[in-house]
């Protein structure tokens, strides 16, 4: 259920409001827009809620049943949409932003030396994978903490943010020591231990949706993260498990406008593990801005050939570059930029 207050409310009003939803036995949400203030009430409670004691209130409009088992990540609750800071822009606004940089971080040299070309080419913030999360347990499974400093280190030569992946609800405060923005890759959508933990550190969330996983299903990951209070989280499509073997997944670019109609957060695309292969990178990455995506996460790698993770689907630096510049056409198409 939500309370949308009447615009002119005060503020004793909405804590009024708030005070009834926790004598209930609810938590209550506030979301604060430029006409209304809209109280989410969510949680469990034996008290049953009723809607015509919440609209008696003062100060209150309307109160309305969400359909949807997505609260916090409804549009019904949050009508505009969310902005989430990123390197002095913000995902979810106008300009469509592009996190890049190698699957696996290998090297220090490696992760600096690709940090300097994607943001000569226009990149907003830097990706690379410290703690891997692998098909095969014989397979390369990252350098760690040894890879977190290499990332730091990265963002402070270039001024990059950095996006990494955190793996399990333990690592969460290390990871936050190093990384600027927390990834929850597509096999941990449904790890809740981790979205909780995620979600009460407040740092900023990129969450992908799992390969076999519905859209609904991917919202109702994202809200577990706000329901902790986090509200910097971005969804991200990034390919999903179907029949067809003629790429690593299939890229749903259905899901962009859907996503997008459904709720507030931001949307990212991932075009390299949604097709697998680098010369499909660069138009699905076209098609994922045409349909509405906020931003882009893509694999570079100066020698795919040597990468020890994913290497087929990494855009080679001067790749990543002529990338950047067809993006920037089509969102210019779109009336946005690049």
């Amino acid at each position: 259920m939500i309370v949308v207050m009447k615009p002119k409310a005060t503020a004793r009003q909405i804590s009024d409001v708030i005070n009834r939803v926790q004598a209930d036995g609810y938590r209550a949400h506030l979301s604060e827009g430029e006409q209304h203030t809209i109280i989410g009430v969510v949680g469990e409670s034996p008290t049953p809620l009723r809607e015509e004691n919440y609209s008696v209130m003062e100060g209150v409009e309307k109160v309305m049943r969400v359909s949807v088992p997505y609260k916090l990540a409804s549009r019904h609750f949050h009508p505009a949409d969310t902005l989430v800071p990123l390197n002095g822009a913000l995902m979810g606004g106008q300009k469509v932003l592009v996190i890049a940089g190698p699957c696996s971080v290998e090297s220090r040299d490696q992760i600096i030396e690709l940090a300097c070309a994607v943001k000569e080419a226009g990149a907003t913030a830097l990706r690379g994978g410290a703690f891997k999360p692998r098909t095969s347990p014989y397979s390369f499974q990252g350098y760690g903490e040894k890879a977190l400093q290499w990332l730091a280190e990265a963002r402070e030569r270039t001024g990059l943010p950095v996006v990494t992946e955190v793996m399990d609800a333990a690592l969460v405060p290390l990871v936050c020591q190093y990384a600027d923005v927390l990834q929850i890759g597509a096999r941990n959508m449904q790890n809740f231990t981790l979205l909780n933990a995620a979600g009460e550190s407040q740092h900023t969330i990129l969450l992908k949706r799992g390969m076999s996983s519905t859209v609904e299903d991917l919202l109702m990951s994202a809200e577990y993260i706000l329901a902790q209070g986090n509200k910097r989280v971005m969804v991200c499509e990034r390919g999903i498990r179907t029949f067809e073997k003629a790429t690593r997944n299939t890229f749903d670019v259905n899901a962009i406008p859907v996503l997008k109609a459904a709720t507030h957060l931001p949307v990212v695309a991932d075009p390299s593990h949604a097709v697998g292969l680098w010369e499909y990178v660069e138009p699905i990455a076209r098609s994922a801005v045409a349909a509405g995506a906020d931003g882009l996460i893509v694999e570079v790698h100066a020698r795919p050939e040597e990468a020890v993770s994913d290497g087929r689907q990494s855009l080679k630096p001067d790749r990543f570059k002529a990338m950047m510049e067809q993006v920037r056409r089509v969102a210019e198409a779109v009336g946005r930029t690049a």
